[in-house]
């Protein structure tokens, strides 16, 4: 269930010190709890009018790409409902400035678009950034992998693809690492205890020995799971679930809340999760929302060069948790900014008052990771100076205290024209962004569903573009998109112009 932005004034965002005009400003510090003596506050907006606040929780999801990629390569249209602008974003490499230690860095920068109405329309990108770990310097991990060995997974692409990554992931695994598993199909099935990783041949032979076949319960299988993970909880190292299906549940409970009500002990204990989705019939909500809501994240796969990718050089790296319950809260400043809309992170809404309530769910950020909110913002007549803050809050994983990191965004931030002067990676990002709205918009015959609906009175936009934002076709995204893979050299920018493309031909 999609949760309701609900925006209330609560005491205004961390500032943090700024740097020159036309580069990104990063800070990296961290300040503890609301309360901290030592705290700054921004300068101006102590009561800020309802409307001005925009909170969310972080999300560092990329299955939404990776579905509409595999959807475009095989000749359709992607579901509008499949559509999440913020990971089609957070698909691509960053290269945010990384913290020293724990925590994030904060990057702050955007530029101009061109109005169609002759006003002042900025886009405003917000990105943070985990520190790295490496397969040598991470902590031990206890890993259960939850695995749907129901029929539709005998269709190519699907479980033969997952046998073929775990069996080349457990040979990256260190010898004090341990993996247990677990498989549903009908009902679930302990196919193996927690096995430390040394034992290479006996985790082979229970992988190799996976087949399809019956329904689908996938309630049983994470139930199982977590109880198994459960028994093999080591306190001080990683404990993780890791459900690997097409996410097309028909038996049991086949929704994501009363099943995470059913593990939520578990869950709350430190066991984290992430959905690993396969094949091209996907239920992508069900794996998003158990995600969500299950302190984890999750990815989608396509093919046995992906599914190789995620196990074996990024999952060994980056099974910790950096930062419990992300949460990101926008102030902006109502003398300089006439209305706002948060790209994408439609079901990432939060109240205000959340932002400082650490029972309240936020994202689980992983080491490693970046995480960008674009935000398309109109600025009142001869704005000038100071145009918002923006403060992080998140849980230290180990000590559960909270931790804040903020800054101020002035109109030097957001100064270069976008499309001519701006970085090429923010380029990349407003590219991607406006290619997911454009999806999300449908085709003739289907109900449009994204963003060219009129905006309602008020500040914050919640369907719809700010008044005098331009309309991106996707000649247009494919124009802009082109000469962005020269200037990053990256071959997922060279896909993504090629996705463009194709989704043009297809309409």
């Amino acid at each position: 269930m999609r949760i309701p932005r609900i925006i209330l004034p609560v005491a205004a965002a961390l500032i943090l010190s700024g740097c020159g005009a036309g580069a990104p400003r990063s800070s990296g510090a961290a300040l503890p709890g609301a309360a901290a003596p030592n705290t700054v506050r921004a300068n101006t907006l102590d009561s800020p009018p309802t409307g001005y606040l925009s909170t969310f929780a972080l999300n560092v999801d990329t299955a939404s790409f990776g579905y509409a990629q595999r959807t475009l390569d095989n000749g359709r249209l992607p579901d509008p409902a499949t559509v999440r602008p913020e990971e089609f974003v957070d698909h691509f490499r960053q290269d945010y400035p990384q913290p020293a230690g724990s925590g994030f860095t904060l990057t702050t920068d955007g530029g101009r678009l061109t109005a169609t109405d002759g006003g002042d329309v900025r886009l405003l990108r917000i990105g943070l950034q985990t520190q790295d770990a490496t397969q040598a310097t991470r902590r031990d991990a206890h890993l259960t992998f939850v695995i749907d060995t129901s029929g539709s997974m005998a269709n190519p692409g699907r479980l033969d693809l997952v046998k073929d990554a775990l069996n080349h992931l457990v040979d990256q695994l260190r010898p004090s690492d341990a993996v247990s598993i677990v498989t549903f199909a009908g009902s679930a099935t302990l196919v193996l205890p927690m096995t430390a990783a040394s034992h290479g041949t006996e985790l082979h032979r229970a992988i190799d020995s996976l087949a399809a076949a019956d329904n689908t319960n996938l309630e049983a299988g994470l139930v199982l799971g977590y109880q198994e993970a459960q028994r093999g909880f080591v306190d001080g190292i990683t404990n993780r679930v890791i459900l690997t299906s097409d996410g097309l549940a028909n038996e049991g409970d086949t929704t994501a809340a009363p099943i995470l009500h059913k593990v939520a002990a578990q869950a709350a204990k430190g066991i984290s999760l992430l959905c690993v989705g396969v094949g091209g019939d996907y239920g992508d909500k069900l794996m998003e929302n158990l995600a969500d809501h299950g302190d984890g994240r999750a990815v989608y796969v396509s093919d046995q060069a992906g599914a190789r990718e995620l196990f074996v050089h990024q999952l060994p790296a980056t099974l910790e948790i950096r930062a419990r319950h992300a949460k990101a809260q926008v102030t902006f400043d109502p003398a300089q900014v006439e209305s706002y809309r948060l790209i994408g992170y439609d079901d990432k809404g939060l109240r205000a008052q959340d932002f400082r309530n650490d029972t309240t769910d936020g994202g689980a950020i992983g080491p490693g990771h970046a995480v960008t909110a674009l935000y398309a913002v109109r600025l009142a007549p001869n704005a000038a100076g100071h145009v918002a803050d923006v403060a992080v809050r998140w849980l230290d994983p180990d000590s559960r205290q909270p931790q804040e990191t903020g800054r101020t965004i002035t109109m030097t931030d957001l100064a270069p024209m976008l499309w001519t002067a701006g970085s090429p990676r923010l380029r990349v990002d407003a590219v991607a962004a406006y290619f997911a709205e454009a999806l999300r918009n449908g085709r003739p015959g289907n109900a449009p569903e994204g963003v060219n609906i009129s905006p309602p009175p008020g500040p914050f936009v919640s369907h719809g573009r700010v008044p005098g934002e331009p309309t991106l076709t996707l000649p247009d995204l494919a124009t802009l998109a082109a000469p962005l893979a020269t200037a990053t050299a990256d071959p997922e920018v060279t896909d993504l112009t090629t996705l463009i493309q194709h989704a043009q031909s297809l309409r």
